[in-house]
């Protein structure tokens, strides 16, 4: 099954107005658009669980945006960072609005009985900091909208090393966190869907969702062009290693494996 989610149309609303802000303003109220600015954009096919705590793999694609200001060092990038407006970006750190597309998920065969998930998003905010010229760590909150009411948290530290100038490799730890609300859209089990599910009823907390790993190769391929490969190892936790729906019918080990390219736009407003 391959799933091309479109790329959502809020992005590229607010990539033009804050251009057509900034014209208007020049060096008035948000003077502070003025200057260099990129958005990347890119796209990422990749095999990973078919849903949430999943030990069907399945193959899906999902869209790569970066939009901020042009900082005075080149960005380290990950495939892990969601879609992301930059709003304070001083070579050290960065911070500013992200977003993320969640997919829904329908009963199948694994869990039928379960109710269906509707595809939505996530929306908050990012910070970014570089404690040494070859390390990031990134954390992202965000909120749910439609497919659930939680808040999700994702913090993730990076090393990354050039091999050559065009060669780099990265790397570290990930963790992620979430309220009840999530928790008991993904992994929770009423009385109603117990019994058509044949699975045992769970109603989970707040925690910790997993911890995990991931790393890429990157080839620089131009200025502009960049394509990676990369693999992430997450083991689930707490209230998500605790469902029924992992228990009996999917499996705490979570591994996603892909490619993905982008291409870098430089302008000036």
């Amino acid at each position: 099954m391959i799933i091309f989610p479109r790329l959502p149309g809020a992005v590229v609303a607010l990539a033009a107005a804050s251009a057509s802000g900034s014209a208007i303003a020049g060096e008035g109220a948000f003077g502070w658009m003025s200057g260099d600015w990129y958005l990347t954009v890119g796209v990422t096919g990749m095999v990973a669980p078919s849903f949430e705590g999943s030990k069907e793999y399945m193959l899906s694609a999902l869209p790569l945006v970066s939009l901020g200001k042009a900082g005075p060092e080149a960005r380290f990038a990950s495939r892990n960072d969601n879609i992301s407006l930059g709003l304070i970006d001083d070579g050290e750190v960065r911070a500013g609005l992200v977003g993320k597309i969640i997919f829904g998920r329908d009963s199948e065969d694994e869990i039928e009985g379960l109710s269906d998930v509707d595809w939505g998003a996530e929306a908050g905010g990012f910070f970014e900091f570089y404690p040494t010229d070859w390390m990031r760590a990134r954390a992202e909150v965000r909120q749910g909208i439609r497919s659930h009411s939680g808040v999700v948290a994702d913090l993730a530290i990076d090393a990354f090393y050039d091999v050559t100038p065009g060669v780099r490799l990265s790397g570290g730890p990930r963790v992620s966190f979430a309220t009840a609300d999530f928790f008991d859209t993904y992994y929770g089990v009423n009385a109603e869907e117990a019994a058509a599910s044949g699975l045992g009823e769970y109603d989970p907390g707040s925690g910790i969702e997993s911890t995990g790993v991931g790393g890429a190769v990157t080839w620089k391929a131009t200025d502009r062009v960049t394509a990676s490969v990369f693999a992430e190892y997450a083991r689930l936790m707490g209230p998500a290693a605790d469902s029924t729906i992992v228990k009996e019918r999917g499996s705490p080990d979570q591994v996603t494996v892909g490619l993905s390219t982008t291409y870098r736009f430089d302008f000036n407003l």
